[in-house]
């Protein structure tokens, strides 16, 4: 049980304890990461590159690509993220795509420093993940899950390893529970639209290039309980509510055994008994890195395909204005300084989630914090969690997705703008 304690401390304290080192105070992840990336600066180019290739082949050797007209259309979108790097990389190309704010903003403020964040915090990750603190979580929160998320109390292991992992943990562990006849199809949509949100590493890149790192446990917390009660309110709306309480292949319906004993108890108990399947230190890192490998290869790619096309359309068409449009009502209430601004970042959010901190870069604080919640808050966005979600068996419409996508957006905007007006 030494591993309980030790692995989940030192998890903790690198992703959630901030320390200054030569005058710039952050989480000890972004200091190695920095570290790492000062060391090996002229090699990164060409290794995110690397990356870039190597992801948008992947489909095509593995023959993934076949399986569905929204995996073939993404695939055909990774493969113009290779062009779109080699352009970067070899400064070759026309000037509206290697315009400084276009491809090679992404490359250099996105693609790279995801490229080398995820596999370093997928290392730090196995001590947080592995070694029973999110089954200590997941009975913990347990009696709030079925009154409040409509959701059985082990949804919240999923929704913790999505903002601790990534939103391809959750919705692998959500798919395996939901084929196993744990979850309804209510149940799988809710968590998959309501906590398979980005990754705590993903939220220091998003805190990194909108200048908030210094409030990073106020920007994290915040949105970590922003995400969620918003998730309790869309469950008593439609689309979700009207979802079908069925099951996969229309097996039984599985309820959850609760042990009869005090929930603390139950909780050391259920971590010693995952302590008892755990891996090695060594195995789990290396599980850990090849999972953050494959879905770095996964999003690199994407990002620099249907990011720049979200880039390109916000600059030089006026599609997302007029779409943004749409959400003046819930933002003109607040005195904000760019109700304009705020809401074309939250429209784009729907193309890549850190495409909205590209749009607020120089905006005043209040904007760029709302902005900083709600492209994590949203969670459906279609250069990734989209294809991740339907290429699962819960199946549901791009259509709801979007729909869904709105109300969420709409409610981060409600809660969040009056939150930051009042901090800052």
């Amino acid at each position: 049980m030494w591993r309980f304690f030790v692995y989940s401390l030192i998890g903790i304290l690198f992703f959630f304890v901030p320390v200054t080192i030569r005058g710039k105070s952050t989480i000890l992840i972004d200091h190695v990461v920095q570290w790492v990336s000062g060391i090996a600066q002229p090699a990164l180019p060409y290794y995110a590159l690397l990356l870039i290739v190597i992801g948008a082949l992947y489909p095509w050797f593995k023959g993934t690509w076949r399986q569905s007209k929204t995996d073939f259309i993404f695939s055909i979108f990774k493969l113009i993220g290779i062009i779109i790097g080699v352009m970067v990389v070899f400064n070759i190309g026309p000037k509206f795509i290697l315009n400084p704010d276009m491809a090679p903003f992404l490359f250099n403020k996105l693609a790279i420093p995801l490229s080398v964040l995820i596999p370093i915090g997928a290392v730090f990750l196995s001590l947080l993940v592995g070694y029973g603190l999110l089954e200590f979580i997941g009975v913990i929160c347990r009696p709030i899950m079925r009154p409040i998320f409509k959701t059985p109390g082990k949804s919240a292991v999923d929704a913790v390893a999505s903002f601790v992992g990534s939103y391809s943990i959750g919705l692998l562990i959500t798919n395996k529970v939901y084929k196993n006849g744990q979850y309804t199809h209510k149940e799988a949509v809710i968590i998959a639209t309501g906590f398979s949100t980005v990754s705590a590493t993903f939220m220091i890149i998003v805190a990194n290039t909108l200048g908030i790192i210094e409030h990073w446990n106020l920007y994290f917390w915040f949105t970590l309980i922003t995400t969620f009660i918003v998730t309790a309110i869309t469950v008593q709306i439609p689309p979700i509510r009207t979802e079908p309480n069925t099951t996969y292949e229309q097996q039984p319906y599985q309820e959850e055994v609760k042990r009869d004993m005090p929930i603390l108890k139950e909780a050391w108990y259920e971590a010693r008994q995952a302590l008892t399947q755990a891996h090695t230190l060594w195995e789990n890192v290396k599980l850990n890195v090849k999972d953050g490998v494959k879905m770095t290869m996964a999003i690199v790619p994407s990002i620099m395909s249907i990011g720049l096309l979200g880039l390109l359309i916000t600059e030089y068409t006026p599609i997302i204005q007029i779409i943004s449009y749409i959400f003046y009502p819930f933002i003109a209430i607040f005195p904000v300084e760019n109700v304009g601004l705020l809401a074309e970042a939250s429209t784009v959010s729907i193309i890549e989630m850190l495409l909205p901190a590209a749009v607020v870069g120089d905006a005043d604080i209040v904007t760029r914090f709302v902005v900083g919640v709600v492209s994590v808050g949203a969670i459906i966005f279609f250069s990734s969690v989209v294809p991740v979600i339907l290429s699962t068996d819960i199946k549901i419409s791009v259509g709801k997705l979007v729909i869904i996508w709105f109300e969420r957006v709409v409610l981060l905007l409600l809660i969040t703008i009056p939150f930051a007006l009042f901090i800052f």
